[in-house]
């Protein structure tokens, strides 16, 4: 197993990380990417805390679009901050989670979409996948895309919530779908064909702990050992078996995020 997206270095996690982890290594988990914010100095620390309790720890350093408004003087910044954070990261093996979020719209959507394009282009410079957060923002969010060539770096777009025809769309560009607990939620049945239509070699599976605990675990906090739920929900679906898509699920995060790979990709 594998969990591509979890925030295990928040504050959530602090007092009890080495159970969590713990419980992870039990849950049979190989990998998990943890997803650090570039403009939280805290989380920066916490997250080699983290790396250096679990060996399975790789990153992704980002600036999420909540956090875009405070680079709206200078959109460049914010990849300043990213590049800035990767080089002292030796884990590091994306970049993300960025996007656009128009359901909160914490900062002028315009800011969003050029903090993200700035992102993009400093993933495309470094050689690195982007992880997509894309919320209420599904046609902007495609067209910043292909505008930016992103395709030519490829990446994931995480705990995926849009039904089949954006899915055909994340899949025509060449990117994965990386499904978490929601689709262990019983009135989640367009996410449910969704799961069903994914070709095993574009396929993630992600916690996105603390948050969106699957069935049973639902309203609790959610941590990397769930994301077998998350297999066991698909396979239930798909009917191949949950050690096949959590095999899937390793492969496709070892193609995407090298996770053995030595340092970090560097500028030219």
């Amino acid at each position: 197993m594998i969990d591509s997206h979890c925030h295990l270095a928040g504050p959530e996690f602090v007092q009890d990380l080495a159970a969590v982890i713990e419980r992870a290594r039990h849950a049979t988990l190989t990998h998990a990417l943890v997803i650090l914010a570039a403009d939280d100095a805290a989380e920066i620390v916490q997250g080699q805390r983290v790396a250096q309790g679990w060996d399975a720890v790789r990153c992704s350093v980002g600036v999420h679009p909540h956090a875009a408004g405070r680079f709206a003087e200078n959109p460049a910044d914010a990849a300043e901050t990213v590049d800035a954070v990767i080089t002292g990261e030796p884990l590091a093996r994306a970049c993300g989670e960025i996007g656009l979020d128009y359901h909160y719209d914490f900062a002028p959507r315009e800011v969003q979409q050029q903090v993200f394009r700035e992102q993009i282009r400093l993933a495309k410079r470094r050689g690195l996948p982007i992880v997509i957060h894309t919320r209420e923002a599904e046609d902007d969010t495609f067209r910043v895309l292909h505008e930016e060539t992103a395709s030519d770096i490829g990446g994931v777009f995480h705990c995926f919530t849009g039904d089949r025809a954006m899915a055909q769309r994340v899949l025509d560009i060449g990117f994965h779908i990386s499904l978490a607990g929601i689709v262990t939620f019983p009135r989640a049945l367009e996410l449910k064909e969704v799961a069903k239509m994914v070709p095993l070699d574009r396929l993630l599976i992600e916690t996105d702990s603390p948050l969106l605990a699957p069935v049973p675990h639902r309203g609790s906090r959610n941590e990397p050992a769930n994301v077998v739920r998350v297999a066991e929900a698909i396979d239930g679906l798909r009917g191949s078996g949950p050690e096949s898509i959590g095999e899937a699920a390793r492969r496709n995060f070892e193609r995407l995020f090298a996770p053995y790979r030595v340092g970090i990709s560097l500028s030219t």
